[in-house]
């Protein structure tokens, strides 16, 4: 500037020309005017800039935000699923525990059952066996006493239905077999008849005419007839009471498999919509911290920014200053 002022000093001043102070003037004029147009420009800078910073910082600040939303929403998912699985586990651990309780009812049913049933069916036989030859024993006595003959002269005399019996066998009216059977089972009646009505005549001594053979027969009869009765009675019986256990069970054990099946299609269902909020978690968490990064990264260059738009500005005021003294 003083470099400036000399040269006019020294130089020749035409009336047709510009002087070098008015040059000078004109010189600072045009400083002035630049340093002017790069503040405003600067200022414009820094306003877009500033923009951008509240625009963005708003952005992440909305980011962050629906972040943690479903930050708390993903555990939230996964705490209530962990729950539900560990309801669920539980739930089939009982429900197993149940089914294996009734299959082993069902088991235990089904081997008495068959013990009962074959039980009957030995019963039975032997029942109708000895049905069979009552009849038949009776229905040959009848006829010898149709007949009449030596053997009904023999079995009149005889004292006991044993020795009734022997003669049959001998006149091969009856086999040695049935009598052997015939005498166990008159013996056995007159044991419990003697055991039911102490001091009554022993009832193996009967009367010697074919009719006490036959009313023995007849009575040994009806009573096996009614244990055969009885015993299908109580056979139809326990069929039945069998049948409503083994149905029940059955149900029991079906419909506990079924909710087996449900509970484990749900547990996994569980299982899956938990290691599904757990990706989603890792993601969610992920793109939270990259964006607090962010957002403190924006901070801190935004705060620069400002701070180097102040001292710029301030410079230029007092570049300015220095141009309006001169």
């Amino acid at each position: 500037m003083f470099f400036l002022l000399a040269l006019v000093a020294v130089s020749p001043v035409a009336a047709s020309e510009m002087s070098p102070i008015e040059k000078v003037i004109q010189m600072l004029a045009d400083l002035e005017t630049k340093v002017i147009g790069e503040g405003r420009d600067a200022q414009k800078a820094y306003d877009e800039y500033a923009e951008f910073c509240e625009d963005k910082s708003r952005q992440l600040g909305f980011e962050i935000k629906t972040g943690k939303a479903n930050v708390e929403e993903l555990q939230a998912t996964i705490q209530q699923e962990t729950s539900a699985s560990a309801e669920l586990e539980s739930k089939i651990e009982d429900l197993s525990s149940d089914i294996q309780r009734d299959e082993a009812d069902l088991a235990a049913a089904t081997k008495i059952r068959n013990k009962e049933a074959a039980d009957f069916a030995v019963e039975e036989k032997e029942l109708t066996d000895v049905i069979s030859m009552l009849e038949r024993a009776t229905a040959i006595l009848t006829r010898e006493m149709a007949k009449g003959g030596a053997a009904m002269l023999q079995m009149k005399s005889a004292s006991s239905l044993t020795d009734a019996l022997k003669v049959m066998v001998q006149a091969s009216a009856l086999s040695s077999a049935d009598a052997t059977r015939l005498t166990a089972m008159v013996q056995t009646e007159n044991t419990e008849d003697d055991e039911q009505e102490p001091g009554a005549p022993a009832s193996a001594v009967y009367e010697g005419h074919s009719d006490g053979i036959i009313g023995t027969l007849e009575g040994l009869n009806e009573k096996a007839q009614g244990q055969l009765d009885e015993a299908r009675k109580t056979e139809t019986t326990n069929l039945h009471n069998f049948e409503m256990l083994k149905q029940s069970l059955t149900d029991s054990i079906e419909f506990a498999n079924t909710d087996m099946d449900k509970a484990k299609k749900a547990l996994s269902e569980s299982q899956e919509k938990k290691a599904q909020a757990e990706g989603d978690l890792q993601a969610t968490q992920k793109d939270l911290d990259e964006d607090e990064k962010a957002k403190a990264q924006l901070h801190q260059d935004c705060m620069n920014a400002a701070e180097e738009f102040e001292l710029a500005t301030k410079s230029r005021g007092e570049e300015l200053k220095a141009v309006a003294t001169a």
